[in-house]
């Protein structure tokens, strides 16, 4: 018991995605960041939601209204470009870990119909192992629970080892940039030095050759 409760608190320190709420208009396009490690499925449902004037609320966006998704991955490559209709899932894997920008915006067929109308797009994104419906494996491939719960069990041990892993990577981009930045303060430090003494030496001299013409020394 000990195993899975563990797995549990730990898991619950993770980023499993998130739900959010958009409030947009035709043609204005949304982008957040979601950062993902490397090899993670990411699946995103959504809903859109048309603003009715009359009824002074949203309603269930109609068929002529669609949904344009885009992913960047931190080397600003696409992962995935595609129209979908109004309501539905898309789906993408990361190939490198880091933030990942996604973005989207809505168009309609309609375009007179919808012109200035006000929309809302329900957002539900899962990572990684929440991707998975264990229900439908048990029912394919005929697993007892104990099977589906220790399939469950392995995943999830996949699913930390990505994490820490991801993790290492930040702390050791987080050293490279520190370190980075800690020498560029070492030679600007050594460079504001050396015109220092540069300056003195120049003043120094400067006055020095005043005194001479002057008589002084």
């Amino acid at each position: 018991m000990a195993l899975p409760l563990l797995l549990g608190q730990l898991l619950a320190l993770m980023g499993h995605g998130g739900a959010f709420y958009l409030e947009v208009r035709e043609l204005e396009e949304k982008c957040f960041i979601q950062e993902i490690p490397d090899g993670t499925v990411v699946i995103g449902n959504y809903k859109t939601e048309l603003y009715d004037p009359a009824m002074e609320k949203y309603q269930p966006s109609p068929q002529w209204i669609n949904l344009f998704v885009f992913v960047k991955d931190p080397e600003n490559k696409n992962l995935l470009a595609r129209q979908y209709g109004p309501q539905g899932s898309f789906t993408f894997t990361s190939q490198s870990p880091g933030e990942h920008q996604i973005c989207l915006h809505l168009e309609s067929i309609r375009f007179a119909l919808f012109y200035d109308g006000k929309l809302a797009i329900h957002l539900d994104m899962q990572l990684g192992e929440h991707t998975n419906d264990y229900v439908e494996f048990a029912a394919k491939d005929k697993l007892t629970q104990l099977h589906l719960r220790v399939q469950q069990l392995v995943e999830q041990v996949e699913l930390i080892q990505k994490e820490q892993e991801y993790q290492r990577w930040r702390e050791e981009r987080f050293r490279q940039t520190s370190e980075s930045t800690n020498q560029r303060v070492l030679w600007w430090s050594i460079l504001q030095t050396l015109i220092l003494v540069a300056t003195g030496v120049w003043q120094m001299q400067h006055l020095k050759s005043f005194f001479k013409a002057k008589k002084l020394v």
